[in-house]
C-alpha cells in the first residue's frame, strides 16, 4: 500500500441513493423496508444491501451477454463482471449531489449510481427511453439528473471533464465531490498526468478511482508501465493515494468514505487504486487470447460476490430464503427492463439531426 500522507478521518454515515427518474419499482433497500444506507445502519443489513447491489449488476451484465449473443443488442459492449465491488463500494460513499464520470465499462457504475435498470437497458437497445435517448448505447450512458456524466469511449477521456466539474464546484463554493473512474491504461495517457497535476495545484475536490484490472485492453500492466504501483505514481503529484483490495466491497467502501470525508474537509484530491479483475474479455468482440486460464481462475476464486456471501453466511446473516429473494428481485427487475426496452420506440428518422445541428435561422 502506498500513501503520500496519512489522513485520519471518521466515517461519515451514508446517504441513500436518489430514486431513478423513470423508476417504477422499489429499490433493493425499499424492497426490504427502506433502511438508511451506510455503516450507520445495522452492519448486517448494510452488508445485505451491498450484496444485493453487486448481484443486481452481475445479473444485468449476464443478461447483456445473452442479448448480445442473440443479436438483440449490438455495438461494442464492455462487461463489468468481476469488478462489481468497486462501483458499489465507491457509490456508497457518494451523495446525490456529487458527480460521477465514468469509462466505457460503465454499466455497473450507472446502476450503482441509481440510474434505473430500465433506462440503462433501453439505451443498450438504442431506444428513445434510454438514459441517453438511445444515442449513446453501451459506452455512452449519461444521466444529468443523477449527475452521471458518462460513459466516455476515449481512454482517460473522462479525467479532464471530471477536473472541470470539480473546478466549477470549487469556484461556486459547492461542497461536492466529483468522482472519476478510469482504468490502469489511462496512466499511459497525458490526460491523467495533466489532471493529476492541476487537481493538486488547484486543490480540487476530486476523487480519482483507478480500476486496475491488470490489462489495458489486451496489454498487461507490466508491459506498458515501468512502475506498476499506480498509487505510488499518483502520490508523486502530492496527493493522498493508496491501494485497496478491489475484490472486497467493504474494503472499497471504507477507502472511499475515508477519501470523500477528507475531500469534503478541504484536503484536496485523493487517489484510490482498486486492484480488481474482469472475468470476461475486454469486450464482446475480444477473443481473450492474452490471458492464462489459470490466472483467470485464480481471480475468480476471489469473486467479490462469493466473498461477501461467504462472510454473511459465516456470520449467520444470510440464509437460502434471503438469497432467493435477492435473486428473484434482480431477475424480475431485469426481465421487466428487457421487456420495456423491446417495446420502447426507436428514434424517428426525422429526428436524427436533433441535438446535432442547430435549428435553421428564421
Amino acid at each position: 500500500m502506498s500513501v503520500a500522507r496519512n489522513t485520519r478521518t471518521k466515517k461519515a454515515p451514508g446517504t441513500p441513493k436518489p430514486p431513478g427518474k423513470n423508476a417504477k419499482k422499489a429499490t433493493p433497500r425499499q424492497a426490504r423496508g427502506g433502511r438508511a444506507a451506510g455503516p450507520a445502519a445495522e452492519p448486517a443489513l448494510h452488508r445485505m444491501d451491498l450484496l444485493e447491489s453487486m448481484l443486481r449488476i452481475r445479473r444485468f451484465e449476464e443478461r447483456c451477454v445473452e442479448l448480445y449473443s442473440a443479436a438483440r443488442i449490438r455495438g461494442f459492449v464492455h462487461l463489468y463482471i468481476g469488478e462489481e465491488a468497486v462501483a458499489v463500494g465507491v457509490n456508497e460513499a457518494l451523495t446525490p449531489e456529487d458527480a460521477v464520470v465514468s469509462t466505457y465499462r460503465e454499466h455497473g457504475h450507472a446502476l450503482a449510481r441509481g440510474i434505473p435498470a430500465e433506462a440503462v437497458m433501453a439505451e443498450m437497445f438504442g431506444r428513445t427511453t434510454g438514459c441517453s435517448g438511445g444515442r449513446g448505447g453501451s459506452m455512452h450512458l449519461f444521466d444529468a439528473s443523477h449527475r452521471f456524466y458518462g460513459g466516455n469511449a476515449i481512454v482517460a477521456g473522462g479525467l479532464p471533464l471530471a477536473a472541470g466539474l470539480a473546478l466549477a464546484d470549487r469556484m461556486r463554493g459547492q461542497h461536492r465531490v466529483t468522482c472519476c473512474f478510469f482504468g490502469d491504461g489511462a496512466f499511459a495517457e497525458g490526460e491523467f498526468h495533466e489532471t493529476a497535476n492541476l487537481a493538486v495545484l488547484w486543490n480540487l475536490p476530486l476523487l480519482l478511482i483507478c480500476e486496475n484490472n491488470l490489462y489495458a485492453m489486451g496489454t498487461a500492466l507490466e508491459r506498458h508501465e515501468a512502475q506498476t504501483d499506480l498509487a505510488l505514481r499518483a502520490a508523486s503529484y502530492g496527493m493522498v493515494a493508496w491501494a485497496v483490495d478491489g475484490m472486497d466491497v467493504e474494503a472499497v467502501e471504507h477507502a472511499a468514505r475515508r477519501a470523500t470525508e477528507a475531500i469534503r474537509a478541504g484536503a484536496g484530491p485523493h487517489f484510490v487504486e482498486a486492484r480488481t479483475y474482469r472475468f470476461r474479455a475486454h469486450s464482446m468482440y475480444d477473443p481473450d487470447r492474452y490471458r492464462d486460464k489459470a490466472e483467470i481462475d485464480r481471480w475468480k476464486a476471489r469473486d467479490p460476490i462469493d466473498q461477501l456471501m461467504a462472510r454473511l453466511r459465516e456470520n449467520g446473516e444470510l440464509g437460502d430464503e434471503e438469497l432467493a429473494g435477492i435473486e428473484q428481485r434482480a431477475t424480475h427487475e431485469i426481465d421487466d427492463a428487457v421487456e420495456a426496452a423491446e417495446q420502447a420506440p426507436e428514434e424517428p428518422v426525422e429526428d436524427l439531426l436533433r441535438h446535432v445541428t442547430s435549428a435553421p435561422a428564421g
